[in-house]
């Protein structure tokens, strides 16, 4: 059996964590089997390595070797790719036409993002499997082929099966052996010896001095999350060769290289909302009113206090939190957010929500109102006094918009929203 050393560096495979040698240990014992292997990892950690290790060390591997990205076949054509079609069988079949699965016959395919598949095409994959047997698109005479089939995917499959995307049957199928490749931030000591790799051969490649970095650029490089993994860090180092004139790469021309260095966070791309996703933002909505009507009758309070006190500097302290807390530019930026994305989701028959009153009150038999009216405590009008406020304070600095925001407590913007609403 060929050792895991020498194979990595056959096909190319740069690191020493153990958990590569692990998958690529996997990959040498099962290659002279006729085992269905599945390999799984995010996207960018080089899944396709795998099955190519597995044909070349097979019995298969003078036969043919087939990868197809499963993901950029749309849907209407995919079953003529992989089993063929007969002439006549669409339209615009005006030639019998081989499938990647007769022209495989005694190789390997290696079905790339295989999560993507549509569920007839899997029923048709799954016979394969079972049997050896396909039909070609339009034909009822079934052919037998001799394959093996090796599937990757960055999907989690056990998220696919319970929302119906894909067969629990096939998946078994297809993974008799799971080979996962772990993801570059778990390979934090491969780094850097990656990045050095790439380095070289893209100086090799475009013909100047290899770029080097400094060691804080280095500490940045292991710390920094990589998402899109091996892939994104080839990417940075390419365009890094290429733009800078110094060869000797800092921390900050590295940090100018890397997304989202502010937040390095994981983030989920391209997932789709569920409904809970949405009753989540809906309950977040109700809170953010709730509490801004609470603020509401608390400032109408102080407003009165501060009437009868006018002095009173913890009063004007308390006033001016509450209004910058009700009139934040944060508060509306999130409530327009949550609001288009509830909007855009929810059907046109979907009933009024209501919010639980703030006290209880017995003498209500609807505990759930979505919006009472206020009464007027006192007879004061809490629009005029914030007119007041604010003409008060533009006078004080001669129109000087900033100075009269930090002493109201609100935003900038939100004092020039209020004069033009006041046409002051």
């Amino acid at each position: 059996m060929e050792n895991i050393q020498a194979t990595k560096q056959r096909f190319g495979i740069i690191g020493n964590d153990p958990k590569l040698n692990r998958a690529v240990e996997k990959a040498i014992q099962v290659a002279p089997t006729d085992i269905s292997v599945l390999v799984t990892g995010e996207s960018g950690v080089g899944k396709e390595s795998i099955p190519k290790i597995i044909h070349s060390l097979s019995h298969r591997k003078h036969g043919k070797f087939i990868a197809v990205n499963c993901g950029a076949i749309p849907e209407g054509t995919i079953d003529s790719e992989l089993f063929g079609h007969e002439k006549g069988s669409f339209t615009g079949a005006t030639a019998t036409r081989s499938g990647y699965f007769e022209v495989a016959d005694g190789g390997t395919i290696f079905l790339d993002e295989v999560g993507e598949l549509p569920l007839p095409t899997q029923v048709r994959l799954l016979r394969v499997l079972e049997t050896g047997e396909f039909l070609k698109v339009g034909s009822s005479t079934a052919q037998k082929t001799d394959v093996r089939i090796v599937a990757a995917t960055n999907v989690k499959m056990v998220d696919a099966i319970e929302k119906g995307r894909f067969r629990e049957d096939l998946y078994y199928r297809l993974s008799t052996v799971e080979i996962h490749l772990p993801p570059l931030r778990e390979r934090p000591e491969d780094i850097h010896l990656l990045f050095r790799k790439f380095a070289a051969d893209f100086a090799q490649k475009y013909k100047m001095p290899t770029i080097r970095l400094t060691d804080q650029a280095v500490d940045l490089l292991l710390k920094y999350r990589w998402s899109g993994n091996i892939r994104q860090l080839r990417n940075v180092a390419e365009q890094i060769s290429v733009l800078e004139q110094n060869r000797e790469i800092s921390y900050e021309t590295l940090k100018h290289y890397l997304p989202d260095m502010g937040s390095n966070l994981p983030a989920v791309v391209g997932a789709k909302k569920s409904e809970s996703d949405f009753s989540s933002e809906r309950e977040i909505l109700y809170k953010i009113l709730f509490d801004m009507k609470r603020d509401v009758n608390d400032l109408k309070k102080l407003t009165l206090e501060l009437m009868k006190t006018d002095n009173s500097a913890q009063v004007k302290e308390e006033q001016s939190s509450l209004i910058n807390k009700i009139y934040s530019d944060e508060t509306e930026d999130q409530l327009a957010s949550i609001i288009e994305d509830d909007n855009n989701h929810r059907e046109a028959n979907v009933e009024v929500f209501s919010i639980p009153e703030t006290t209880p009150d017995h003498s209500r038999t609807d505990k759930y109102q979505y919006a009472e009216e206020i009464q007027e405590e006192e007879n004061l009008s809490l629009q005029q006094k914030e007119l007041e406020l604010i003409k008060k304070s533009l006078e004080k600095y001669n129109g000087k918009r900033k100075d009269a925001a930090e002493e109201l407590g609100i935003s900038e913007r939100t004092l020039y929203r209020k004069i033009k609403q006041y046409d002051l």
